[in-house]
């Protein structure tokens, strides 16, 4: 089991599923589902802007208990609904990825995929310290203090803003952490339904089997 634990004041939730058995591959099945998403999100919502659209404002007010403002820095969620509104290309990365921006696309959340084969010791939510810092999937080397972290005993692996390179997923995953990040007024039953769901798609997509769950706070 990995023990999973929330250090932090901020007024947050995050629900995580742990997957074993998995092989993740190019498959395209979970990118199709991806941009069927954003098709069907085109077809409600040619017109509207993106602040009133329903679940728009979950994301948004998650950044902002964590103290980043939305404005300025899209939650990724908010990121995907704006290239599908605006019929920009999607991307597909393997399909744990896939699967993890089909769901962040159609929950209008942050969400996160993990190689927990890469994870040592216990994981916390918690506010980087100084000093802290990670190479990103962008390969640009960020600075955590004060900013909302996943940790490890070898530090922080992986935020709500970028993940890191040193946890990323690959063909070679087999275990995996996956998750969803929400605000704290975020009803608990529809969060729990959504890492099932979340857990049930990486299954279908990937094959293995699901381990645990968590919801934090407990």
């Amino acid at each position: 089991m990995i023990e999973l634990s929330l250090q932090t004041e901020a007024p947050i939730q995050f629900a995580a599923a742990v997957l074993d058995g998995l092989r993740v591959s190019q498959e395209m099945t979970a990118f199709e589902q991806l941009a069927k998403a954003a098709e069907h999100y085109v077809d409600l919502y040619p017109w509207g802007p993106l602040s009133e659209i329903p679940g728009v404002q979950n994301a948004r007010r998650f950044f902002r208990a964590i103290g980043v403002d939305p404005t300025k820095r899209r939650p990724s969620s908010e990121a995907l609904l704006n290239r599908a509104l605006k019929h920009k290309e999607l991307y597909s990365v393997n399909t744990l990825v896939d699967v993890g921006n089909w769901c962040s696309l159609e929950f209008l959340l942050p969400t996160c995929v993990y190689d927990a084969g890469r994870l040592r010791g216990p994981i916390t939510v918690r506010l980087g310290t100084a000093g802290e810092s990670y190479e990103a999937l962008n390969h640009r080397e960020i600075d955590f203090a004060d900013r909302l972290v996943l940790a490890d005993d070898q530090g922080p692996f992986g935020s709500p803003m970028t993940d890191s390179l040193r946890t990323a997923t690959s063909p070679a995953t087999r275990r995996s952490l996956v998750g969803i990040w929400a605000p704290a007024d975020y009803e608990k039953k529809r969060l729990q339904e959504q890492i099932d769901l979340f857990a049930e798609r990486c299954i279908k997509m990937c094959g293995g089997k699901l381990v645990e769950v968590h919801l934090l706070p407990e």
